[in-house]
């Protein structure tokens, strides 16, 4: 079982070069990601004068994200496994792909990356405010079993196209399709609760922003669904398959 396989690891396991060479590059994929994704937003109030939230607007975020996601992905696979989320960490670790103290080091750089882009996003943009998810018309209830569901299809995404050892040249497309199915959340929930699916993406504009209004919708949400997926998975689809996890990849 999955739960056999999870390992504490050591303090010195994170500060090896390797480790905080993929903290920097787990920082600098979430970086990426947010600045195109926040940044986006910031584009689509600046061109509205703030005005309503459009099926226009959802589309346009959806794209953004889909594509910032595919690219941040894809430059941090080969280095840190191009998690761009806590909640995918979190998800690799309860599978047993990932050390517990690996795991903190890739959150702090998470969310560091997502903190700076949103920093870098008010500077730039002549001190606009930068965005926090919230609730639009539903309770904290219904947001987090929104948020459990769409990062269940997240994680349970990266495991089939990137983590399987039967994945074979699927995994060539791993980051398109990690990409497609934030996208396709984003036009499901992002009307609902901005279909965050991943708790640094929430926690930069939060804190620099300073919006915490049901911020731990956010956290719980995408953890439950991303370790859900990982023991789901590795339980019925990898555990019980003779062939070894690669250890390159997370």
């Amino acid at each position: 079982m999955p739960i056999s396989r999870i390992a504490v690891g050591t303090t010195e396991e994170a500060l090896q070069p390797g480790a905080l060479k993929a903290a920097l590059a787990e920082f600098i994929s979430t970086l990426i990601f947010v600045f195109a994704g926040q940044g986006s937003g910031m584009a689509y109030n600046k061109l509205t004068g703030d005005g309503a939230a459009t099926p226009a607007g959802l589309i346009s975020a959806a794209l953004a994200h889909a594509f910032g996601l595919f690219v941040a992905v894809s430059v941090g696979a080969n280095i840190s496994g191009g998690h761009v989320n806590p909640a995918v960490t979190f998800g690799a670790f309860v599978g047993g792909n990932i050390t517990l103290f690996r795991g903190l080091l890739y959150w702090v750089a998470q969310l560091a990356g997502s903190t700076v882009a949103c920093l870098l996003l008010r500077f730039s943009t002549g001190g606009l405010a930068t965005g926090s998810f919230g609730l639009t018309g539903i309770s904290v209830w219904n947001g987090l079993v929104l948020e459990i569901v769409m990062t269940f299809g997240l994680v349970y995404t990266v495991y089939a196209t990137a983590v399987d050892p039967k994945k074979g040249s699927l995994g060539t497309i791993a980051p398109i399709a990690i990409g497609f199915i934030v996208g396709a959340n984003i036009l499901v929930g992002g009307a609902f609760d901005g279909a965050s699916m991943n708790p640094a993406v929430s926690f930069g504009p939060a804190l620099v922003s300073w919006s915490w209004e049901s911020h731990w919708v956010y956290w719980a949400g995408p953890l439950i669904g991303g370790g859900l997926a990982g023991v789901v998975y590795e339980l019925i689809f990898i555990s019980h398959s003779h062939e070894q996890l690669p250890t390159t990849d997370y």
